[in-house]
């Protein structure tokens, strides 16, 4: 029988084994940053979102317990937390037409009368594509000019956005949905400023919630941020997120299809690499063919503890565009 320092010793030289792995693994990511060619074909522009079949989506459809359905958006107003580092345009709304000053302009030219008896209102909206709850398409982020599959920008970038990949591309989704829940499985509320998530942290959280990552599956990272959401400043200040090694065992590990978090941009910074400051979204979206969610809602399902679900959601088909706002359901799965 081994005795407690043999033990400590044994648990010592595993790490340092894993260390070295994971060492050796971003230093090899680090030198074969190309974009991916798709397994599905030369016109692919939708990537792992191949995985869902006909089949895939009865199978999920069939296990579904409506007693409950989880909305994880999250609210679109003035003053909301979104991506600011590289000047994109806050969100904004103002009123197009109120009752008043329908009355006094009477845009229609219905008269005061009808005026006075139909309240007439309307408004627009402005904002970044990558505002609130949404998907990132295929060609948000490139390597080297070209996207995801092969696509160059010098052939497939107009005026008027992509030509390939645009988020008119991304197909409504019904999939299964997991929940890591990272700070509970670490006994916190929510992670700390700046903090990277393992791939021992992702392995942990299946182990404590007694779920395990399918080929296929919607992986939602939880990290505890949305608690943050209407303090704007403090929710974007040094936001926690995944690691490479961690975004690596999701992919090329347990095949997932999307991943998602509840933070600002998926990833943390600084970057773990001196030579590509986004790295997590150059490799899911340009060498996999990987979506991403962000400003994902996420407390609910952590709040009762749910962990597998009908992941339901479309997008906006914003011809061309690189995001769309998207409002996704999770439906708890029967056992």
């Amino acid at each position: 029988m081994k005795t407690k320092a043999q033990i400590s010793r044994i648990k010592t030289n595993i790490m340092s084994i894993c260390a070295l792995l994971c060492f050796a693994s971003l230093s090899a990511y680090a030198e074969k940053q190309v974009v991916g060619v798709s397994p599905w074909g030369a016109k692919d522009e939708i990537g792992r979102l191949n995985l869902m079949t006909p089949a895939s989506r009865t199978k999920v459809l069939a296990k579904i317990n409506g007693d409950t359905i989880y909305d994880l958006s999250v609210e679109y107003f003035i003053g909301m937390p979104s991506w600011q580092a590289a000047g994109d345009p806050r969100y904004q709304i103002w009123m197009t037409h109120t009752p008043h000053g329908t009355l006094v302009d009477d845009p229609l030219s219905v008269g005061a009368k009808k005026n006075q008896h139909i309240s007439y209102s309307g408004a627009a909206i402005s904002m970044y594509t990558h505002t609130g709850t949404h998907i990132d398409a295929l060609n948000h982020f490139g390597l080297n000019g070209k996207i995801w599959n092969g696509f160059s920008a010098e052939q497939h970038l107009g005026d008027r956005g992509w030509t390939v990949t645009g988020a008119e591309k991304i197909p409504p989704i019904i999939a299964r949905g997991v929940l890591l829940d990272i700070p509970a499985a670490k006994n916190l509320d929510m992670l700390g400023n700046g903090y990277r998530i393992t791939r021992q942290d992702l392995i942990d959280a299946q182990h404590k919630q007694k779920i395990e990552i399918q080929k296929g599956d919607v992986a939602l990272i939880r990290t505890g941020r949305m608690k943050l959401y209407e303090n704007a400043a403090a929710y974007m200040e040094s936001p926690p997120g995944l690691g490479m090694a961690a975004a690596r065992y999701l992919v090329e590990e347990r095949g997932v299809m999307i991943v998602g978090a509840d933070n600002l941009s998926f990833e943390t910074f600084p970057s773990e690499f001196e030579d590509n400051y986004i790295p997590l979204h150059t490799y899911l979206l340009a060498q996999h063919g990987v979506p991403i969610l962000e400003l994902v809602n996420l407390e609910e399902l952590s709040r009762d503890a749910v962990y597998a679900f009908a992941f339901i959601g479309s997008s906006l088909k914003l011809r061309g565009s690189d995001a769309a706002p998207i409002r996704p359901i999770a439906i708890p799965l029967r056992e």
